[in-house]
């Protein structure tokens, strides 16, 4: 236990002479460096506290508005119509000479005026980010009004936003009104429902309305004016912390390395890189350094999910979960073969290098030591049921070493597994091989990952790696985010050596990666066999198929003016009629970042336009027919989805005001039947946010493979995409095998034959204008 001794700063002995006291030098330096770090981080937050908190002016601008005051008064001019004169009449301090006590004024009136135009020009911005017609307007065409509109956000956004500058300046998210939310939802399920089920729904819809809709709406509108945001917290907790199923496969969800590139097969050297740049990337965080996103380069979106990003864990409760954020950890907990250890990834106050990280991990690649009793599959406790999780926690884990090295997981800045297998695209069959991988990234072996940290990052045997994250803290575009840096920089930045180790030096001296230890009991172990019983049936049930799509992208799709994501739900939608014949609950993910703390609102994708598109497609209607409908469909999908990033969305109204007639203690039969509709099928796109780290040109092998998530419902699909550069579109789909309706490939067969026949059907479209003009000019050429 050398690392143990090396921890302690002094030790002493009594003696017959004496105490004999003997400090530690070593241990000393480290708690010195250590303190400093600290200081330093929190100098650092300060800084960015006070720069973000008067944004969009600028601390150095308070002094530009002292001087501006004090040279007014100089020549006898009185910018302030007597309020200086007020304010040194009424200073305490009476033994400053009256010149003194002029500046002293002077400069109280200018901050006074300073903190009041902060406050003018936040609300300024605050009412231009309120405005969203921008978002409807055809691509390309902007009128007169948004042109002016752009003008002026970018005149009230100052300059050099740090990550958190447009927070306080961010809209908060309206609440609609009923009557509008009660018209769009009774749309919505139109073409889900026959006409005795629609009037029956329309009924309840109705005495809804004009009764109890109002009462809970009241409530929703005091809490949208106290709250930041009316959603966010509540969809936190009663979406993903009070659930008690299993969050492995159910709510966590996954990303994929580089598809056709593996930057090095040394395992413990790619841990090295990839760790390294993780670190880098927090420290851009915690610098806020990290650029804020901002739509068409002017509206920016909302930051709060990167507060949680790191040093993160999910705790599990008897009734309710809850979210733990700690301040900077400097070290990881790595599984290997059963075993937890600690890795500190700082030394002396400073970041390892990704030659040390990686010599590092190497020593717990070759550390020979067994797992302690129950420790092999402890993790499986975070992947079953939390109720017995919660139990389990409180009593064996409450105290003692059992508390030490928990609190150790929980604490540490993220999750890292060395993996014994090996995932990527290997042998004759590749499509076979990326949906082991896919199904190891999801749930593993289900002990040998820690679902409740915020995330959590897989080493292959062969190089290649992936991320495990859990969904309550943030969404997937966040961890993207992150994702999408850490592989640019340990490709582009960082590099390897020829023979495929980490650059740079090792300092041989570092201590050794600490084993945590464990005393698990024989009631405890019983426990941990069934988590992973229930876990590893869950893992089995998952069918899953990835595949990437390379036979046209969003390039050709632009090229028949259609949005890229409309041309995909309209192929989801048609694929989905052809595999189960019916229409289904279509669930697209949105974002609400225009707003304060948003997180997401539901696209519902079926409609009566895209129904009518697929029926008329399905019974053979003419190709003109076709087209019409599916234009029709396509622009409906897009005022849709604009409608919910604005804040028109339905689900989460109808969300929270289900919530308040709980709290109020009445039914409603209305919201309970909503609330009540699977989603069969539930999709969401992954952009790529940070394409100016890649290299689409040059290195076009250099592509990810994107991410996925289990089914949500039992007998449906779950669905990711992706598109990369102009020609590739990646897709990952998810059902269970005990649902006899369902199958993974098959419904990847459906969706490419789908894509295949809307691109011939608009394809067609484009080629009549230039028959037209071909025998146009011939006519010209006769005459």
């Amino acid at each position: 236990m050398a690392e143990a001794h090396q921890a302690v700063a002094f030790q002493f002995t009594v003696t017959p002479e004496g105490i004999d006291l003997r400090l530690s030098h070593q241990a000393l330096s480290e708690i010195y460096l250590s303190g400093v770090r600290s200081w330093k981080k929190r100098v650092i937050r300060v800084k960015n506290s006070v720069i973000s908190g008067v944004y969009p002016a600028s601390p150095s601008s308070w002094l530009f508005v002292v001087i501006a005051i004090l040279a007014t008064m100089y020549t006898r001019s009185d910018p302030s119509m007597g309020l200086i004169a007020k304010i040194q009449e009424h200073l305490p301090v009476s033994q400053m000479s009256t010149q003194c006590q002029a500046v002293v004024s002077a400069v109280l009136f200018s901050t006074m005026l300073w903190l009041m135009l902060i406050f003018t020009m936040r609300l300024c911005l605050k009412q231009l980010l309120s405005y969203h017609r921008w978002m409807f307007e055809q691509h390309g065409k902007m009128s007169t009004t948004t042109k002016i509109w752009v003008a002026l956000v970018r005149i009230f956004s100052g300059r050099k936003p740090l990550l958190y500058s447009y927070q306080g300046s961010l809209p908060n998210l309206p609440v609609p009104t009923i009557k509008d939310t009660v018209k769009r939802y009774l749309e919505s399920v139109r073409p889900l429902m026959n006409d005795a089920e629609y009037e029956r729904m329309t009924k309840l819809a109705a005495e809804f309305e004009g009764s109890l809709g109002n009462r809970l709406q009241w409530y929703l509108k005091l809490k949208a004016l106290w709250a930041s945001n009316y959603v966010s917290d509540w969809w936190e907790e009663y979406v993903y912390l009070r659930g008690r199923s299993p969050i492995m496969v159910n709510s966590n969800y996954y990303g994929m390395d580089f598809l056709y590139v593996t930057p090095t097969p040394i395992q413990a050297a790619r841990a090295g890189n990839c760790i390294h740049s993780f670190f880098l990337y927090r420290r851009k965080l915690n610098k806020e350094e990290i650029k804020p996103w901002l739509l068409r380069s002017a509206v920016p979106c909302c930051s709060y999910q990167f507060e949680r990003m790191f040093d993160t864990c999910r705790i599990p409760g008897a009734l309710t979960d809850t979210v733990q954020h700690w301040q900077d950890s400097d070290y990881i907990v790595v599984y290997h073969k059963g075993r937890y250890f600690r890795l500190r990834v700082y030394q002396a106050g400073r970041l390892l290098s990704p030659r040390e990280v990686e010599f590092q991990v190497q020593r717990i690649l070759d550390d020979s030591t067994p797992p302690s009793k129950g420790e092999a599959k402890l993790g499986a406790l975070t992947a079953g049921e939390r109720i017995p999780w919660a139990k389990a926690r409180a009593k064996y884990f409450s105290s003692g070493v059992n508390k030490r090295s928990l609190d150790c997981i929980e604490r540490a800045a993220f999750f890292v597994t060395l993996d014994d297998d090996e995932h990527c695209m290997m042998g004759n069959d590749s499509a076979a091989s990326l949906d082991r991988y896919a199904k190891s990234l999801l749930h593993g072996k289900c002990y040998d990952r820690w679902f409740d940290k915020s995330f959590s990052v897989v080493f292959f045997k062969n190089g290649k790696s992936g991320i495990n994250a859990e969904h309550s803290w943030g969404d997937a575009p966040v961890v993207a985010h992150v994702w999408e840096y850490m592989l640019a920089t340990d490709s582009f930045q960082l590099g390897y050596t020829e023979e495929g180790h980490c650059k740079g030096e090792v300092d041989s001296s570092l201590p050794r990666p600490q084993k945590l230890n464990w005393e698990i009991v024989p009631e405890c172990e019983e426990q941990i066999s069934k988590s992973l019983a229930v876990a590893q049936a869950l893992a089995d049930d998952v069918d899953f198929h990835v595949f990437s799509f390379r036979e046209f992208g969003k390039g050709k799709i632009k090229k028949c003016r259609v949005s890229p994501d409309a041309f995909i739900q309209m192929a989801l939608q048609l694929a989905y009629y052809r595999d189960r014949g019916t229409f289904c609950l279509t669930y697209e993910a949105s974002m609400t970042r225009l707003f304060r703390e948003g997180r997401t609102e539901t696209v519902r994708s079926c409609t009566n336009e895209s129904s009518a598109f697929v029926r008329a497609i399905e019974s053979g209607e003419p190709a003109e027919v076709c087209r019409r409908l599916f234009r029709s469909a396509a622009e409906k999908h897009q005022y849709l989805y604009r409608m919910a990033m604005t804040g028109g969305g339905i689900d989460r109204h109808i969300f929270c005001l289900y919530l308040v007639s709980k709290y109020l203690g009445v039914e409603s039969p209305f919201l309970k039947e909503v609330l009540a509709e699977p989603w069969r099928l539930s999709t969401s796109q992954t952009p790529v946010q940070q394409v100016e780290l890649f290299d689409m040109v040059n290195h076009s092998e250099y592509i990810t493979c994107g991410g996925g998530f289990g089914p949500v419902a039992d007998d449906g699909y779950g669905l990711s995409y992706m598109f990369l550069a102009e020609n590739i579109m990646n897709f990952h789909i998810s059902c269970k095998h005990s649902c006899t309706d369902t199958d993974a490939h098959r419904f990847g067969d459906q969706i490419r034959k789908a894509l295949h026949d809307l691109l011939k059907l608009l394809s067609l479209s484009q080629k009549e204008p230039n028959k037209m003009e071909e025998s146009g000019a011939e006519v010209k050429k006769e005459k």
